[in-house]
């Protein structure tokens, strides 16, 4: 005999069903909100959260419980994965935009002693900087160079992916690569 639930299934909305189903069916949904749709459905349908989790495979309805009790709070928010453990990045927004400003601002052979970025150069002046970031590396610098769309070229320098300065007879012309954003994925 089961016990009473704690946390029932809040009515699901039209909208919510709708798209709880068209997740429930999906083929390109993310993994890990497609069965957590499904055992959605499954609970709204009546069903206990124990015979929830053994229709889809699962052993233990505790996680169905703990689904439910997020989606009540949270609606179809709660079908998205969370921060799965492991260590938080050290750098938020702020930083990271910090980052990518100073990657876009030209350096200048006086002060950075070179006339391109590379990482440790980029590094070593984030790291001088009285506002900068004491502690960080050359490889978060290229992460968020990377979320930023720049990418790294023969020479070792960093620019943005897509766009190429192209000198058309007495003029410098900035050319952009229309299959950019597909090739980056």
């Amino acid at each position: 005999m089961s016990r009473k639930k704690k946390d029932p299934l809040r009515e699901l909305t039209e909208t919510e069903r709708g798209e709880l189903e068209a997740l429930g069916r999906s083929q390109s949904a993310p993994a890990a909100e497609v069965p957590r749709a499904r055992l959605l459905l499954v609970v709204a349908c009546g069903d206990d959260q124990q015979d929830a989790a053994r229709s889809l495979g699962r052993r233990s309805g505790d996680a169905v419980s703990h689904l439910v009790a997020r989606f009540n709070d949270e609606g179809l928010e709660a079908l998205r994965p969370r921060h799965g453990g492991g260590r938080r990045p050290t750098y938020g927004p702020p930083e990271r935009a910090r980052i990518a400003a100073e990657a876009a601002r030209t350096p200048t052979p006086e002060a950075e002693g070179t006339a391109t970025w590379s990482l440790s150069t980029l590094r070593q002046t984030l790291r001088a900087a009285p506002d900068g970031l004491p502690n960080v590396s050359t490889y978060t610098i290229r992460l968020v160079l990377r979320e930023s769309g720049a990418g790294c070229q023969r020479t070792r320098t960093w620019c943005p992916a897509g766009k190429a300065l192209r000198r058309r007879k007495a003029v410098a012309v900035v050319v952009a690569d229309p299959d950019a954003e597909p090739k980056k994925s």
